[in-house]
């Protein structure tokens, strides 16, 4: 599972004094041109590609050069999801993932395979958790706010069934990656935080019981999301039933908050 090394050739176009990314991707931060760094933590934040150019004409030459090299790194860690998604760590090829970006650029900004397997990961892990963050949990209800996070998560499951691959995929290898990765619990942690104020404020109201740890919670509706996705296949051809519709999908979300909920609630 070691990674592949490149041949010489690959590192002729970075410049004298430039590095690509050393093993742990979590380090004070990312070399993104001569000269000219980003914090780490924007790896799994990379723009959409594919959007509107942000920058102005106005600004220095520098910053559209920055924006370049970002774009870069998004499109390789783009490619890469897909043919770690679809092969695995083992199966996945660099000269595969090459083929769409090119050897060249994939040695300037990573050492090798496992270092951008682990970007992959990292993004993966930050994108879901930056949008739990953006759940709106302050209007309503305590139990309105855990609904629309739950309801939040078995979407977001659904659309990003990479996610849910690529967390199979880690389990198999017992998360040696994930390990190597500094600071990736702390940033799963976030959700924790969330969770426990949504708590808090159901019991400060009189409607969730007492001894909810926020971590059993996490568990529970997180397993409930990722079924639907990780087993959606054989549940088909078992059962007939297709768990990749819209319906399907809105029908699963709801049946999710309704057991979590039945679940917190206090009972009279």
């Amino acid at each position: 599972m070691g990674g592949e090394n490149p041949s010489s050739s690959c590192h002729a176009g970075r410049p004298h004094g430039e590095k690509a990314l050393g093993p742990n991707l979590t380090g004070s931060a990312l070399l993104v041109e001569r000269r000219t760094v980003v914090p780490v933590a924007e790896i799994a934040t990379l723009s959409d590609t594919s959007g509107p150019e942000t920058a102005s004409a106005a600004k220095p030459a520098r910053r559209s050069r920055a924006e370049s090299r970002e774009q870069a790194i998004n499109q390789i860690i783009d490619i890469a999801t897909n043919e770690f998604v679809e092969k695995g760590l083992a199966g996945a090829r660099i000269d595969e993932i090459a083929g769409k970006a090119t050897k060249r650029k994939i040695y300037y900004y990573f050492e090798g395979k496992d270092e951008l397997y682990r970007a992959v990961l990292q993004r993966a892990y930050a994108r879901v958790r930056e949008s739990e963050a953006e759940v709106d949990i302050a209007s309503g209800s305590a139990a309105d706010a855990l609904r629309r996070l739950i309801e939040h998560d078995v979407r977001y499951h659904a659309r990003h069934p990479e996610l849910v691959r690529l967390v199979m995929n880690e389990n198999i290898h017992r998360a040696e990656h994930l390990k190597q990765i500094e600071g990736l619990p702390q940033g799963n942690r976030k959700v924790i935080g969330i969770l426990e104020s949504i708590i808090a404020r159901g019991q400060a109201e009189g409607t969730f019981r007492d001894g909810i740890d926020p971590v059993d919670l996490h568990l529970n509706l997180t397993a409930l999301s990722f079924y639907n996705v990780s087993n959606q296949f054989t549940f088909a051809h078992n059962f007939g039933v297709d768990m990749t519709s819209p319906e399907a999908i809105e029908r699963r979300a709801g049946q999710v908050a309704d057991i979590i909920l039945a679940w917190v609630t206090k009972k009279d």
